[in-house]
């Protein structure tokens, strides 16, 4: 029982008399965090928030990601996103678990389940060594149920790349806009686009980009209305923040 709909479902059948209250009521007392030991997890996360609890894979041994993953299954959690996971994690995982494993963002999504295609979010590149970052977002606002479109290596370098890809960036819900260098992507989608665009400053770059700080700084400083910006390499938090945007009641 991972999200707010299956506990309404729970209510529903007690309701109806389907489920003895008392069973009920067993089911939601061992829902709010199970302990592990090296882990307690939030296994009402969905109800909160709408979505898992979501894993970061650096820090921890592949025993450990398994064993969280593997608690958050036997709930019932799906689509259960991994970010930041190596690949020698990632085969010591998928022997435990159902896995999905994508290595350029190093991102996971344990026991796949269906997912919807919602609404329109735009993931846009200025160079191909960004993909990695962008990856992250887009699968990260793909996980929750929500469509992305890729427009990768459309910088500012050749805007040309960009302006002939007008349709989806107007049509899109929420921009996520990844760059690194001198991060200008996000100011130029930012004043072509009407909803909100999310930049995400990478590390890529020479000396002076000093590892993404100058992307950073950049879009701290856009002159575009309704630019707001992420940590470095932060795909994942500009991928969550998106499918926030994106799944907002009354955006049709």
């Amino acid at each position: 029982m991972d999200n707010r709909y299956d506990i309404l479902q729970l209510l529903h059948q007690v309701a109806e008399g389907a489920v003895p209250p008392e069973e009920a009521l067993s089911q939601l007392k061992r829902e709010p965090f199970e302990d592990l030991g090296y882990a307690k997890v939030d296994l009402h996360r969905g109800v909160r928030q709408g979505a898992a609890e979501v894993l970061y894979g650096a820090g921890k041994t592949p025993e450990q990601i398994a064993g969280i993953a593997q608690a958050m299954g036997e709930r019932g959690c799906e689509n259960i996103l991994i970010t930041r996971l190596n690949p020698e994690a990632a085969s010591f995982v998928a022997k435990a678990v159902p896995l999905d494993y994508h290595p350029v963002p190093r991102l996971a999504v344990a026991f796949p389940g269906e997912r919807k295609a919602l609404g329109r979010i735009v993931v846009a590149t200025g160079g191909t060594s960004d993909m990695a970052v962008a990856e992250e977002a887009a699968l990260t606002a793909e996980t929750p149920g929500n469509r992305v479109d890729r427009l990768y290596d459309v910088g500012v370098a050749g805007l040309h790349r960009l302006l002939s890809n007008l349709e989806p960036l107007m049509s899109a819900r929420c921009v996520v806009a990844v760059a690194g260098m001198e991060g200008a992507l996000a100011s130029v989608i930012g004043g072509l686009v009407d909803c909100p665009v999310i930049a995400v400053p990478t590390s890529v770059g020479y000396g002076a980009n000093f590892g993404g700080l100058s992307a950073l700084l950049a879009m701290l400083n856009s002159c575009a209305s309704g630019c707001s910006v992420v940590n470095i390499d932060n795909g994942f938090g500009a991928g969550y923040l998106a499918s926030m945007i994106n799944q907002m009641e009354g955006i049709s």
